[in-house]
């Protein structure tokens, strides 16, 4: 799933006043803004600690020209025909386009930019379940009634897990349905104040004269009072409103939902993990917004004078649809990572994950192919505040015993442009041993479906910066095999001197080399320099 923590992330303050009724921490909106392009700036010469792309422009790159290097984009779908991004896009040169047929003999007919591993004939998945959802219910039939008095130890083992998964769903759905009735309450008395002002525009006197004649739209009121007072605007407040109550809606009627399973517009036999051959050429989906994003961060086209510059001018993007709204599926995953190694990917950005997996297996298996492929995965670290050392994020390549599978994988969390504790994402996820480095991921500006751009958060945004950098190397020194653009990309990573605040905690501070490998935020410059010396 492409997660977004409703509570650190999207709806911070909005959370915070239903929950408590009183106090409203500082909107998102209303803080200062991030320095324009910041990410690919440089922490010496502009004072904020991007990656210093441009630096490697001016200095390292300037006059030269490379051959461009493929990176698969496996999210939700990319937006191919964005203003800043159409030049950029990978084509099939084997495939014609449109005329019906597998020119180049892969099994996907028309596969011009990508594949669709999640769409079908007539349309594809949009909404999907949470895999613990998905757990819960292929375990519901064995589990719910059954005696436990006859079972045998294979069978007691899988019961204590089944009792874990019941545990967290019944959390999840619960949480998700409170939630979701809850901001859509807050939402009915917001418009019941609207109407009884009776203004399109309104201000902070005009909430102060509002006269609530219940508990309820006294609640409403403070709520609204406190936010103006913080200095976001009634507009603003209503807009993240209307976020919130689509992220719970989502959460209540989709993905903790038994009753919905939309597998079947695939039309895959889901239970053969090592079926290949199905899915669409709809690469951008009904929901390409975050795919966009990605995309752009990577590979925007740096000189049209147009929206953004990407950090890569040497990248083509193969666009892999697989995450819904919901988490993606197992199967999927792998086989969105062998197309990418097949049709000549050399990196592949994950900006999506998930707390549980289905088949952990048969995605490790792909990663070993992409390994033999020589192709480097960059995978987000996620959006929860947590230690990945001790709580489970998948897909990842770390096996039973929590040791490497692959030396062609590089964990990402993410950075933020402010200095001091508040070097990093408060949402990001961290772990010593877990997450190598630390890359932009907070108030980035990026392209968003119909050539239009916005900011994000994310360690979904951290990953694509660190694939636009490894795109660089592999495209202008191309000898440079995937384990030794990993290598130059942890050794290369700037240590962060100053200690940062721990994500989720109360006011604890640690060093970045406790919550990461290299305990450093990437750097463009420094690797391309390192990439050099390496190549000769």
């Amino acid at each position: 799933m492409i997660r977004i923590n409703i509570r650190r992330v999207a709806q911070p303050i909005i959370l915070a006043a239903l929950l408590s009724g009183s106090g409203f921490a500082q909107s998102a909106d209303t803080e200062k803004k991030a320095p324009e392009n910041w990410f690919n700036l440089d922490p010496i010469t502009d004072k904020v600690y991007g990656v210093s792309t441009e630096k490697v422009y001016q200095e390292l790159l300037k006059g030269r020209t490379a051959k461009p290097v493929i990176v698969a984009v496996i999210d939700g779908g990319v937006d191919v025909n964005h203003e800043d991004l159409k030049s950029v896009i990978w084509t099939n040169p084997k495939e014609i386009p449109n005329n019906g047929k597998d020119d180049d003999k892969n099994g996907y007919i028309d596969d011009v930019y990508g594949w669709d591993f999640i769409g079908g004939k007539d349309s594809s998945v949009h909404y999907d379940n949470l895999e613990l959802t998905r757990l819960y219910r292929s375990m519901l039939p064995k589990f719910e009634k059954a005696d436990t008095t006859k079972f045998s130890e294979a069978d007691k083992k899988e019961y204590t897990r089944f009792k874990e998964i019941s545990v967290a769903y019944e959390k999840e759905a619960k949480e998700s349905q409170g939630n979701y009735f809850g901001y859509q309450m807050m939402m009915d008395g917001i418009e019941n104040m609207k109407k009884k002002i009776g203004k399109e525009t309104i201000t902070a006197a005009d909430v102060q004269a509002y006269k609530p004649t219940d508990p309820v739209s006294e609640q409403v009121k403070q709520i609204v009072e406190n936010a103006l007072a913080s200095g976001a605007t009634f507009n603003e407040l209503v807009g993240q409103l209307k976020e919130a109550i689509d992220y719970f809606e989502a959460k209540a009627k989709y993905h903790t939902n038994l009753d919905y399973d939309p597998r079947s517009i695939v039309g895959d036999n889901y239970t053969d993990a090592k079926e290949k051959i199905y899915g669409n050429n709809d690469v951008v989906g009904p929901d390409a917004d975050h795919g966009t994003h990605v995309a752009g961060i990577i590979a925007a086209v740096r000189d049209n004078n147009l929206g953004i510059k990407g950090v890569s001018n040497a990248t083509k993007i193969m666009v892999l649809r697989v995450v819904p709204n919901g988490d993606e599926r197992d199967k999927d995953v792998a086989n969105s990572i062998r197309y990418a190694a097949d049709n000549g990917a050399k990196v592949i950005n994950m900006s999506f994950g998930k707390s549980y997996s289905w088949n952990k297996g048969v995605v490790d298996e792909a990663v070993k192919y992409a390994a033999s492929k020589d192709v480097l995965l960059i995978h987000a670290a996620g959006n929860d505040a947590q230690n990945n050392d001790e709580a489970d994020n998948f897909p990842n390549d770390e096996d039973d015993n929590a040791k490497e599978i692959v030396n062609n994988w590089v964990e990402v969390g993410a950075s933020s442009w402010k200095s001091g504790e508040q070097g990093i994402g408060d949402f990001s996820n961290y772990g010593k041993n877990s997450v190598d480095v630390f890359a932009p991921g907070v108030a980035i500006h990026s392209t968003t479906p119909g050539s239009k751009y916005a900011d994000h958060n994310g360690t979904s945004m951290a990953a694509p910066v660190v694939s636009g950098v490894a795109a660089l190397i592999r495209a202008y020194y191309p000898k440079l095999k995937a384990a030794q653009v990993k290598e130059i990309l942890m050794k290369s990573a700037l240590p962060y001197k100053e200690k940062v605040q721990v994500p989720g905690s109360e006011g604890q501070t640690a060093n970045l080399s406790d919550l990461s490998k290299t305990g450093g935020i990437v750097n463009a410059y420094e690797a391309l320099k390192m990439a050099q010396k390496m190549s000769k």
